[in-house]
């Protein structure tokens, strides 16, 4: 979700919510290495049914990681991605399922998103090229050293979109991985496993969940079910909490804030690539490191308990004399209705709401201060009532002008903090030795008896580098700190929000209207309020429209919110996705058109291509009141469907047989080992030649259901095409706790809920859900140490 503070904002506020994961590692003995048996109990103290792994989440970091060496070639990193599902697998270990969803064509609102997103990743790649070559000259002029550069082609991450070449070899990989593993580890042989390639439509996470919501329609469903959903978007817990499935963990990388990263420059450690000074050179055949030269730490993982979430939110929501029975169900999905409100993937975050301001907590504040005059609740089953929401903004929009201005106030406050910190640091920095290093003896004045510091000039200066805390990366990936922030330039600000007449100056500046013209206003609310439906749908019934999307850079105001109950119906029906090369073609810029059939490419550089307007060389960022680029808006164009379609119907003929294949959508594919219980059936269809989609019976697969189809291209063990049970005309997903769910044990005491907001989380050790403390783990006790 597009709120990069809101898993911080989270993990402090309910600190319990996470545990510390216990992984067992593989041992060596006489040279060879004994890998772990995951058919033994977990050593988690938990057992898990089915594990779900949003695919782009592993993808990203094991072909472009940010803090160690990237992979030499496209081999590696299938064998970093394979590696990486081997630890997950081996902490989770599920008993049920294993299913894999990466990332297929997206819904029309989340390609804005990834349109922009590609756009900057191949500028600011360009731009840290540049600054590399440029460092690089300015080293050697200086006398400096830097190994001669491997003459390799820039890794392009755009490669990671449905379409590509990359996806399709990815694809392969994994059904082979997937067919040795059910062969060879005995922790795989019971389970089934689903891969959704990309190929299949709909996003990693949302293929997922609608795995779940379709599973648990069917009367065989386990309403115990323990699920495990690996991937570190924050919107993976609301969309768990949207399950109403009682038993949901997520697993992610333990977050690490300001964590060290290698210089771009020389893969150094301690510095930027703005303070790089090269390397030693070499010597008798060995390259002399620098001392400040760190190891790379192996990420370690954590769990977010959903269980422990609900119990928190519980006690935070109840409202008592209510002109209504409380449904402590329903107000779980209210609350991750307003967390809409202040950031996710399709619609820009309101002016006056930012997580870090705890708008959150000010949201919920005015939800239960209102909720008497509402007389119910904000929504039902991923339905918004618009009239209770206009409640809301309405008492939003009241303190919006007192909100602006606390905002500028806090935002002096901190600069003047920082510039006295930093004034502070100077001053220690230029201290006496025998002053810093508290190693002051009364010999200290002379003689060999001075005392020595303990760093070296260059491990006092990586010293204050780490000490200082970073704010975030700018437009390069380069780190930035808090404390340059008085000697960098300001940006230009024309809207200034904390001053009289910031409606007007918002209005003229980011949309060109003036704030009188109430019918453009207007248009604009109703485009967000259609919105908020689509998210909200989209999060609890599936895709309500894939060619839905919101035509503007820039929220409306809270203020702005009036007399929306008529704006929304209902959408569009029958839209169906893009193919995945018009999706290359929607969300490409023209630098990355190499992984595009040639005659598709030109529409991109071509100046007689009827659509060249949708690739602009270059475009501005508007940093919309924030600081660093990373943050700003990137003005892009939104591409006309109708345009690019009638410009595409030109050069489809010139497709390969090969490109006509990766651009046709796919089908989930399933795969068991021979030990399976299912196997039977399977080979049975083979034999059978049966391809009109069989219903297999539920009590072989632990209760799953859906319809099989031959795979044109079966990998030993069997594979199938796999189709999820399809549901009735007017089915809608019932937001509640299924009959027969067991409620875990509440784990959270008195003195959970007085560190609740209280600074940094700390895990706790061990992960059982029924207790508040399991046995002690290394991990966890250096988490804690």
């Amino acid at each position: 979700m597009g709120v990069p503070a809101f898993f911080r904002w989270l993990s402090r506020k309910y600190s319990s919510i996470i545990v510390h994961c216990v992984e067992e590692r593989s041992k060596e003995c006489n040279g060879v290495r004994i890998p772990v048996d995951t058919s033994k109990p977990n050593p988690n103290e938990v057992e898990f049914d089915n594990l779900y792994l949003d695919m782009n989440g592993i993808i990203h970091p094991c072909t472009h990681p940010e803090d160690k060496p990237a992979p030499k070639n496209e081999d590696e990193m299938m064998v970093a991605i394979f590696e990486y599902i081997d630890r997950l697998f081996n902490i989770v270990r599920p008993r049920r399922v294993l299913y894999m969803a990466i990332d297929g064509v997206a819904p029309r609102a989340k390609m804005n998103q990834q349109r922009s997103r590609r756009f900057r990743a191949s500028k600011e790649g360009a731009e840290l090229t540049e600054e590399k070559q440029r460092m690089r000259e300015e080293i050697i002029q200086r006398g400096g050293y830097l190994p001669p550069e491997e003459i390799k082609e820039r890794f392009d991450s755009n490669c990671i979109t449905p379409g590509t070449e990359f996806m399709d070899n990815l694809a392969h990989c994994l059904r082979y991985y997937v067919a040795d593993r059910l062969s060879n580890d005995p922790g795989w042989r019971n389970i089934t496993v689903f891969l959704s390639d990309a190929s299949v439509p709909g996003e990693g996470e949302h293929k997922i969940m609608d795995f779940i919501r379709r599973q648990r329609a069917q009367p065989n469903h386990d309403p115990n079910t323990h699920h495990c959903l690996c991937g570190a978007d924050a919107d993976l817990i609301m969309l768990g909490l949207a399950t109403h499935e009682p038993n949901f963990t997520i697993i992610r990388e333990e977050f690490k804030p300001n964590k060290p990263r290698p210089c771009a420059l020389c893969g150094q450690m301690g510095h930027e690539i703005k303070d790089c000074q090269g390397t030693a050179r070499e010597k008798q055949g060995e390259h002399d490191q620098f001392a400040d030269t760190m190891p790379v730490a192996e990420q370690e993982f954590i769990f977010i308990r959903l269980c422990v979430l609900r119990e928190y939110l519980e006690r935070e929501l109840t409202m008592a004399s209510l002109p209504f029975p409380f449904d402590f169900e329903r107000s779980v999905d209210d609350w991750v209705f307003m967390c809409f409100f202040v950031g996710n993937d399709f619609l820009p975050h309101l002016p006056s709401l930012e997580i870090r301001e705890g708008a959150i907590d000010r949201l919920v504040g005015i939800y239960k201060d209102v909720v008497h005059k509402t007389g119910g609740y904000l929504t039902q089953n991923g339905f918004v009532n618009l009239e209770r929401v206009e409640m809301i903004m309405h008492a939003v929009g009241v303190a919006e002008d007192n909100i602006f201005k606390k905002r500028k106030e806090d935002d002096e406050n901190f600069k003047r903090r920082m510039k006295e910190k930093k004034k502070r640091m100077k001053a220690e920095h230029q201290a006496p030795a025998y002053l810093t290093t508290g190693q002051f003896a009364p010999q200290a004045l002379g003689g060999r008896d001075r005392p020595q510091p303990v760093h070296n000039a260059r491990h006092q200066a990586f010293d204050m580098r780490m000490q200082r805390p970073s704010d975030s990366s700018d437009s390069r990936g380069v780190k930035r700190k808090a404390e340059d922030s008085d000697s960098e330039p300001e940006p230009e600000d024309n809207v200034r929000l904390w001053e009289e007449g910031w409606k007007q100056r918002y209005y003229k500046t980011k949309f060109d209207v003036d704030v009188t013209d109430e019918d453009f206003k207007r248009k604009v609310v109703k485009s967000y309020v259609e919105g908020l439906c689509w998210v909200l749908r989209y999060y609890y019934q599936g895709c309500a429209s894939w060619k839905w999307y919101f035509p503007f850079h820039y929220a409306p105001f809270a203020s702005d919110f009036k007399d929306i109950v008529g704006m929304f119906s209902e959408f569009e029906k029958g839209t169906k996705p893009f193919k995945p090369l018009e999706q290359l073609m929607g969300v490409f810029p023209a630098a990355s058109g190499n992984f595009l059939p040639t005659t598709w490419r030109n529409l991109m550089t071509s100046p007689d291509s009827s659509i060249i307007d949708f690739y602009p060389d270059d475009f501005a960022i508007d940093l919309n009141g924030k600081k660093y680029a990373w943050q700003g808006v990137a003005l892009l164009p939104f591409v006309d469907e109708r345009r690019l379609r009638a410009a595409l119907d030109d050069v489809y003929p010139d497709l390969t047989s090969e490109e006509v294949k990766r651009n046709s959508l796919g089908s989930d594919v399933l795969f068991v080992a021979r030990s399976h219980p299912l196997c039977d059936f399977i080979q049975e269809l083979y034999r059978a030649q049966s391809n009109e989609g069989t219903e297999f019976p539920a009590e072989l697969c632990h209760g799953i259901q859906g319809t099989l189809n031959l795979d044109d291209d079966p990998i030993l063990p069997d594979k199938v095409k796999f189709k999820d049970p399809q549901y009735t005309d007017g089915y809608v997903f019932k937001a509640v706790i299924l009959p027969g769910a067991k409620i875990p044990s509440k784990v959270l005491k008195p003195s959970d809920w007085e560190r609740s907001g209280q600074g940094p989380w700390r895990p706790q050790l061990g992960f059982n859900p029924n207790r508040q403390q399991a046995h002690l783990n290394q991990s966890a006790f250096r988490a804690l140490g």
